[in-house]
């Protein structure tokens, strides 16, 4: 295992040399049938389940994601796996007015930016990446600066899972430079993010002020429990108690506040406390 690493940091400079790849790359992949790019999509799945040891060993030093219970590699195979072999909509017919056949016809966008978090860096690069190479659009993906490991070790089988050069790029870097170049590029059509209120903010702004591209968002914000005095207080205590302590704690849907009816506050308190102790370094 690696007990320390360097990463590239991306500049806007490496941001344009990846856009230009994806564009360059998009008329001959959208062209291709959606059994044709399903191929590469499922020898990725292929690989990652075979490195699912490696790959939760790099989380854990990056960004302190338990091995015990890592269930990322998997996730990120079925989405590989799914939209390799599920092909891609090709839109609608309705017969809804009469004396009239509407359809609609989908179509990719283009050169697609994703930027991911850092809590679950797998997880986001399979959801992210594997619909959108499915339905023919290339990607430029940039990791977060605090877990770029992951998606570094995957990206390093693109080429051998048998995608063309630049239908997905990868790169590491600090949002406010390449997240900043990536969401005012003028060749990005759609920016997918998941992260803060605030960086999304940022983000809807600069594509805007750009090409107005399309944004595609899923912000953080943790919410609140609420406990009655006719809960399952067992039950309220599990549910709880792991929504706080999944993955350490680093999770955007995690209840960081507990809110308990008066009647059972004492109750509840001991069984959370009592659920919370008996937690070790290392699992989920």
């Amino acid at each position: 295992m690696l007990t320390c690493s360097t990463v590239a940091e991306a500049s806007v400079d490496d941001v344009n040399s990846a856009v230009s790849a994806a564009e360059a790359a998009f008329p001959a992949w959208s062209a291709l049938s959606p059994i044709e790019r399903g191929k590469p999509l499922k020898k990725l799945a292929e690989k990652i389940t075979a490195g699912t040891s490696e790959l939760a060993e790099l989380d854990a030093l990056s960004m302190g994601r338990p091995v015990g219970g890592y269930f990322d590699a998997t996730y990120a195979a079925v989405h590989f796996n799914y939209f390799g072999e599920a092909g891609y909509a090709q839109g609608h017919t309705s017969l809804n007015t009469p004396g009239f056949l509407n359809m609609s016809l989908r179509q990719p966008f283009g050169v697609v930016g994703i930027i991911i978090p850092w809590n679950a860096p797998l997880v986001f690069f399979s959801k992210k990446i594997a619909p959108a190479v499915a339905a023919g659009n290339t990607v430029v993906l940039k990791s977060s600066e605090k877990a770029p490991l992951t998606s570094w070790k995957v990206a390093q089988w693109i080429e051998e899972c048998g995608f063309p050069p630049g239908v997905i790029n990868v790169l590491s870097g600090h949002g406010q430079i390449s997240g900043n170049a990536m969401s005012m590029h003028m060749k990005i059509r759609v920016i997918s993010f998941t992260g803060s209120t605030n960086t999304g903010r940022a983000i809807q702004i600069a594509s805007a002020k750009s090409n107005l591209k399309k944004v595609v968002f899923e912000l953080g914000g943790k919410g609140p429990a609420i406990i009655f005095d006719d809960a399952d207080i067992d039950a309220a205590v599990a549910a709880t108690e792991f929504s706080i302590m999944f993955n350490s704690g680093q999770t955007c849907m995690a209840n960081s506040r507990i809110y308990v009816q008066e009647g059972i506050k004492d109750k509840f308190t001991e069984a959370f406390k009592k659920a919370s102790s008996v937690r070790k370094l290392g699992g989920m």
